[in-house]
Parts: structure tokens; sequence; C-alpha cells
């Protein structure tokens, strides 16, 4: 037995992949309108690309403009991490129902190739 039949046999032993399996796992849900949850989370991931680095170059031009470096060295790992806080919150909106839908669908794809793989 190759090894890409022993990852399936693997694979298969988890609950995830059962399940994956039984419920034959595909990708339809990305063909549904997203709901308000979504869409809010969505909206939360571009917000968090426009304060991320735009704002901390904002922040490092205003400190170079006023000749205070303070305000770069402080500011903008504050603003950065603020933007990274706002992306895990649409992640967590949006994210979450997508990840598990892709996840079940690539698990099955996995078994399904590798327990029908040639030498």
């Amino acid at each position: 037995m190759g090894i890409s039949k022993k990852v399936a046999e693997l694979l298969l032993k988890t609950e995830f992949a059962q399940k994956a399996i039984e419920e034959e796992a595909d990708l339809s849900l990305f063909k549904k309108r997203p709901n308000l949850r979504i869409t809010f989370g969505l909206f939360l991931i571009a917000v968090s690309y426009i304060i991320g680095w735009p704002a901390v170059g904002v922040l490092g031009t205003v400190s170079i403009y006023m000749r205070e470096p303070l305000i770069i060295a402080i500011g903008g790992p504050i603003v950065y991490g603020f933007s990274h806080l706002v992306f895990l919150c649409g992640m967590y909106f949006a994210g979450s129902q997508y990840a598990a839908a892709f996840s079940k669908w690539l698990t099955r794809i996995m078994i399904k190739k590798l327990s029908t793989e040639k030498k």
C-alpha cells in the first residue's frame, strides 16, 4: 500500500473527514447570496485594509512633517494593531461558514484523490 492510501486511511479515521464524505461536501454555499452577517464581515475586512498600511503611511508623513518621530513610533503599531483586530472581527463574521464549507470540500477531494492515486 502506498503512502497516499495510508494518508487517506488516516484521514478517514477522523470525524471531520467522515462527515465530509457523508455530506458529499461541495462548494454550493459560495453560490448563495451572502446574508447580513457575512456582508458586515466583508465590510470590516475591507475597512481593515483601509486603516492598515495607508493609515500608517499617513502617520509617517505627519510624523516627518511635524518632526515628531514619536507619532509614528507609537501611533504606527497602535493603528496597525487596531486594523488587525478589525480584520479578525471581519473574519469571524464572514469567514467561519465559508472556511468550514471549503475545508470539508477540500478534505473530501483529497481523500478521493489519495485513495485512487496510482503509482
